[in-house]
Order: structure tokens, then C-alpha cells, then sequence
């Protein structure tokens, strides 16, 4: 199991745009991906579960990833997130 906590920076939060390149890239790994959220956990392979939590500007969100390639589901997300200019 792998896992990372992130601060969203960006001003607009986690939006639709984001949302689904995160959705995109988890869908690729055959690991469970979790996006957790004020308690609140979804797969991150659902854009509707992603998008039902409202992740704004400034949340704390946690990143876990369960499976056989865990560390390079969790490298691969850490990097979107990074480079969408969504959080750190």
C-alpha cells in the first residue's frame, strides 16, 4: 500500500478538467486507488465519485493506493497533480 497526502493550491480546486486527467490516469493501473476527502473516500477511477466531493482551494486530501503496482500508481498521480498545477 502507498500513500500521500496533498494540498489542493489550485484557486478553482479539483474541477471537471483535472478531475478527469486524474480519472484517466488512475484507470490505467490495475491498483484500487482511493481519494479521501473530510472523511469522505472514493475511487479515483470514478469521475462522479471524484467530482461528488468538491475538493476546493486550500483542502487536505489523502492519496492511497492498494495493489500490485501501488508505488508506481501513487508516482504516476503525485506527478498529475503536480504538474496540473493542482496541489503539492
Amino acid at each position: 500500500m502507498a500513500q500521500k497526502t496533498f494540498t489542493i493550491t489550485d484557486e478553482t480546486g479539483i474541477h471537471a478538467r483535472p478531475a478527469t486527467v486524474l480519472v484517466q490516469m488512475a484507470s490505467k493501473f490495475q491498483s484500487t486507488i482511493t481519494l479521501e476527502y473530510k472523511g469522505k473516500s472514493v475511487n479515483l477511477q470514478s469521475i462522479m465519485g471524484v467530482m461528488s466531493l468538491g475538493i476546493p482551494q486550500n483542502a487536505s486530501i489523502q492519496v492511497t493506493a492498494n495493489g500490485t503496482d501501488a508505488d508506481e500508481a501513487l508516482e504516476a498521480i503525485t506527478d498529475v497533480i503536480t504538474k496540473q498545477g493542482l496541489g503539492e
